[in-house]
């Protein structure tokens, strides 16, 4: 019975949200990766972007999957809200950058770039693997100010409350930073 009782506890916590293995306050690690905005592919750097204000950085299991589209399609309608505030969006996933060409279309609709990260360097510096699934990145999203600290973070497959939290902390950055 004690078995069953933790079995079911450690189930209830790996579902329920948490914040990002990452703390804020910590230094955000850099990359450059592959990435498709639009259909056309580039080179994303994290430091180039911090150059020009917040980053939301977003990691998903997997393009085209139902969780990952609804969160491209909600972080796609906030966009231009995170940009009027000076922040970049980008997503990270361990597809490929020609699954990414096709997603950043039909479900990121064009508004933000996804980055593709097929050997999970990325996800494993953020700390960003899922766990059951190791070949997955957990859905986890950071909120990065331009001298590269954590403002936020936030751990949920659940793609419900993302953008919010991502929103409130670049907002809350911004109104520090007018």
């Amino acid at each position: 019975m004690k078995r069953l009782a933790a079995l079911a506890l450690a189930a209830a916590l790996a579902a329920s949200p948490a914040w990002g293995a990452l703390t804020v306050g910590a230094k955000a690690p850099d990359f450059t990766a592959a990435a498709s905005l639009g259909g056309k592919e580039f080179t994303f750097s994290l430091a180039d972007a911090l150059r020009k204000g917040p980053v939301v950085l977003y990691f998903y299991p997997a393009a085209f999957t139902p969780g990952c589209t609804q969160e491209a399609h909600d972080f796609a309608e906030a966009t231009d809200q995170f940009n009027a505030l000076g922040a970049t969006v980008i997503g990270v996933s361990h597809d490929s950058v020609e699954t990414l060409d096709r997603f950043s279309v039909s479900e990121c609709r064009n508004k933000f770039a996804v980055a593709a990260d097929p050997d999970q360097h990325i996800m494993k510096s953020y700390d960003a693997v899922l766990a059951a699934k190791p070949e997955l990145a957990n859905r986890t999203s950071y909120v990065i100010a331009p001298d590269g600290t954590i403002l936020a973070t936030y751990t949920d497959l659940k793609p419900d409350r993302h953008v919010e939290i991502a929103m409130e902390a670049v907002k809350d950055w911004r109104t520090a930073h007018p």
